[in-house]
């Protein structure tokens, strides 16, 4: 049984930093992509960043540079540090993981989602 459970998110104002982190537990060590998506109300599902088994990763263009994603894989944990945040952040943030080889972008080819953490950013 997988289970993850975000962390972290709140109340910044623009320019202010929050890191987010999602708890795995279950069969985490087979686990081949993580990766963070956000939602605002009205807005589809968009991915922010993505990490492989391997270690690589991948952040989406409105967040390079300001965002960080990371896996502890001793803790089981995963990370998003977030920076130089902005309205346009606000959002609800889900981690999300899978089992097969795939994208880190398309949140129809995860099958293991959290919760959500809600994170608003204002002016």
């Amino acid at each position: 049984q997988v289970q993850l459970v975000e962390s972290g998110g709140g109340w910044v104002q623009a320019g202010g930093s929050l890191r987010l982190s999602c708890a795995a537990s279950g069969t985490t060590d087979r686990f081949y992509r993580m990766a963070w998506f956000r939602q605002a109300p009205g807005k589809e599902r968009e991915g922010v960043a993505g990490i492989f088994r391997y270690g690589g990763t991948v952040h989406a263009d409105p967040v390079k540079g300001r965002f960080t994603i990371s896996l502890d894989k001793f803790n089981n944990t995963l990370y998003l540090q977030m920076s130089s945040l902005k309205p346009e952040d606000t959002a609800m943030y889900y981690c999300a993981a899978d089992f097969r080889a795939g994208v880190v972008n398309n949140p129809t080819t995860f099958a293991y989602w959290g919760q959500g953490t809600q994170v608003t950013v204002s002016s």
